[in-house]
């Protein structure tokens, strides 16, 4: 009788990645849905709480605070669906890093501002403290799961995948 050793690390990634994958990309597209339709019934909200980072003109910071959360129902549906999924990321991983860097500037520059990630923001009511460790930390979170979506982007249960014809379950040496 033959024993054999258990899998190596190595040996169960290929069949652990496409679901961590599925994680990610549906974490990710929830983080859109529920980011974008928390601001989309109140789009000059939005604006006022990317007006209030104080990094642009009014005018532009409104339009972007408009524009905003249908760029993020739109990300939220494609990682939902699988499709575009890499170029979903890249847009994820960017819009991450932007955010990240305003919080911190915010932060830096002594403002006191609610992010406006999910919800309406603006300035803080007198007595409030933002909170903006935990809000660069939540989205540095996010920044992992879009980054493994760049280097891993098919996953189970994809348009990607149903439109490529190959199975997912495969493992993807990009």
């Amino acid at each position: 009788m033959t024993v054999t050793a258990p899998p190596t690390r190595a040996a169960r990634w290929p069949a652990v990645r496409p679901w961590l994958g599925i994680a990610a990309r549906l974490g990710l597209a929830a983080v859109w849905l529920v980011a974008g339709a928390s601001k989309v019934g109140d789009l000059a909200a939005s604006g006022r709480a990317v007006n209030a980072y104080q990094v642009m003109p009014y005018d532009v910071a409104t339009v972007i605070g408009a524009a905003l959360p249908f760029v993020e129902l739109a990300l939220g549906v494609l990682l939902l669906l699988g499709l575009a999924t890499r170029l979903s990321a890249v847009v994820s991983a960017v819009l991450l890093v932007v955010f990240i860097a305003g919080i911190a500037s915010a932060w830096a520059r002594g403002l006191s501002i609610d992010c406006g990630c999910f919800g309406s923001g603006g300035q803080l009511a007198e007595g409030q403290a933002p909170s903006y460790l935990p809000e660069i930390l939540r989205d540095l979170g996010f920044l992992v799961l879009a980054g493994f979506l760049l280097i891993w982007p098919r996953t189970p249960v994809s348009v990607d995948g149903w439109l490529s014809g190959e199975p997912a379950l495969e493992d993807e040496d990009e």
